[in-house]
């Protein structure tokens, strides 16, 4: 990737994620579960991840615990890469020297250990169970330093990917100075929290783009929005004095975009079976920044994010290649 074109996602509450899926699971049971999947992960490193199962490279920043940095660094560098000359992602684990890696990771490491989260799938019965800790990274040093290796990273024309919670409170001020050193490097900035940090992040006018669900957007605007397309874009359009483009997830719904020139909505009409919501509204992200990085065109964007989110619902971004979700998964938009 040219160094005025990168992708840098950048997260401050980090994550191991834990996944067990089994069949009929419930309170009180001692069951077997189907598989199990650990690994370094986080809204902001979802959007990494589905980056490099599209075949595209991007920059890991953000905060990571000191105690288990290699530990991470290592599975990340062997979650995604691609042959030399080819546009074909592949899984590496096990493979001490993958030829090229699609994720930089350029994170800042902080003391102590990164929190571990816990998503559990019953398949049979279609339910999922979440349980999260709370991040303790940030605090006002490891804030601080940070804002150095941004300063340092962050160039004009890319792309900086602020995604999960944000601190609030007595931190609220230095996050969002991390967000204002991005802006002055002549960065693009795509803003996926919410909260206090959502709310200050729009109110200075920082924004490219923000990318929240219904609930998130009928909380930075302090009013209740009815979840249809109209009502949306109409909702959205209020943003546009302070932001481009507004993307909306909307969950099985599908999703809308509103921007300057207007505003379509769209959802997957070929249907399959979803294995796990966990991490669509990311991996929507994702597809949404590829579609407009190559044909900054919003509704044409829309359609490639609702395809990897579709995708990533169905499990078919840890089966399947993105060719395959991008010629198979048909998504209908339409103007609103």
């Amino acid at each position: 990737m040219e160094i005025d074109n990168r992708i840098i996602t950048i997260g401050l509450s980090p994550a191991w994620d834990i996944s067990c899926r089994g069949r009929d699971l419930d309170w009180g049971r001692h069951a077997q579960i189907d598989d199990q999947v650990i690994r370094p992960a986080g809204k902001a490193l979802n959007v990494s991840y589905a980056l490099a199962w599209m075949g595209l490279s991007s920059v890991a920043a953000g905060l990571w615990g000191r105690d288990d940095y290699d530990e991470m660094r290592r599975a990340v560098g062997l979650a995604a890469w691609v042959k030399k000359g080819s546009q074909t992602p592949h899984t590496a684990f096990g493979d001490p020297n993958p030829p090229y890696r699609l994720i930089d990771v350029q994170m800042t490491a902080t003391e102590g250990r990164t929190r571990q989260n816990i998503t559990v799938v019953d398949t049979r019965n279609r339910r999922e169970m979440h349980l999260r800790r709370q991040s303790d990274l940030a605090c006002e040093s490891s804030l601080r330093q940070l804002n150095v290796d941004l300063g340092k990273l962050v160039h004009e024309g890319d792309t900086c990917v602020f995604a999960g919670a944000m601190p609030a409170g007595a931190l609220l001020e230095p996050t969002v100075d991390l967000v204002r050193t991005c802006h002055r490097a002549d960065a693009r900035l795509a803003v996926d929290t919410h909260g206090p940090a959502l709310k200050s992040v729009v109110a200075a006018g920082l924004p490219w783009l923000t990318s929240p669900n219904v609930e998130e957007l009928r909380e930075l605007l302090d009013c209740a929005v009815e979840d249809r397309p109209e009502t949306l874009a109409e909702t959205g359009r209020t943003l546009l004095n302070r932001m481009e483009l507004v993307l909306i997830s909307r969950g099985e719904k599908g999703a809308l975009v509103v921007a300057r020139d207007g505003a379509w909505t769209g959802h997957a009409v070929t249907q399959g079976k979803v294995q796990s919501t966990v991490g669509c509204g990311d991996y929507l992200l994702a597809g949404f920044l590829a579609g407009v990085r190559a044909t900054d065109d919003p509704p044409v964007a829309l359609a490639q994010g609702l395809k990897v989110a579709t995708a990533r619902a169905w499990g078919w971004t840890e089966s399947e290649s993105w060719t395959r979700a991008e010629k198979e998964i048909a998504v209908a938009v339409k103007a609103v």
